[in-house]
């Protein structure tokens, strides 16, 4: 079964990402906004008791924290993908790091980059109007996390949420 760790942030802070996501992401219905933690892995259903019980030691060990977003970005020239560029604190890379080792195999294949994806598999005249358009308006946008999530895809491609894991409880 296929698995993958994120961060969910608050109503608010999605329904600002899906006001823009609804029109540029075809991939808006499978999964709410979100900061992705660990990508997609393979896991054995019966091996799904030791990963959740890592996790809730590698959530103990991080503090709850807050997120700034002030920015968009892009992952030009790589992929024409539009995102809220996350501030990459402390606590965020001290997350991702330990969700890449220990049991938990690598899968990384880029440097980690917290953001929330907005928009994405754009034409390139589409790609540059949108990101022209939106470098010039204001994100300043503040939230606080004190969860992340374990999540699994469904048959019809959709992630939906297996367990939630508190930020610095044990």
């Amino acid at each position: 079964m296929k698995y993958g760790i994120a961060i969910f942030p608050s109503k608010t802070v999605q329904d600002q990402a899906n006001a823009l996501r609804k029109r540029y992401d075809p991939r808006y219905s499978l999964i709410p906004p979100h900061i992705t933690l660990k990508y997609p892995f393979e896991t054995d259903p019966e091996k799904i008791d030791e990963v959740t019980q890592e996790l809730r030691k590698v959530a103990g060990s991080v503090d709850p924290f807050y997120i700034h977003i002030n920015k968009v970005s892009t992952f030009e020239p790589i992929t024409n993908t539009i995102y809220l560029k996350v501030e990459p604190i402390e606590q965020l890379k001290m997350l991702n790091e330990q969700l890449q080792q220990g049991i938990f195999e690598n899968n990384q294949d880029h440097s980690f980059v917290p953001h929330i994806t907005i928009a994405q598999d754009l034409v390139h005249d589409e790609f540059r109007d949108i990101v022209g358009r939106l470098k010039m308006e204001g994100f300043e946008i503040k939230d606080y996390i004190d969860r992340f999530q374990l999540l699994y895809e469904l048959e019809n491609g959709s992630w939906t949420v297996y367990e939630t894991f508190l930020l610095g409880k044990e």
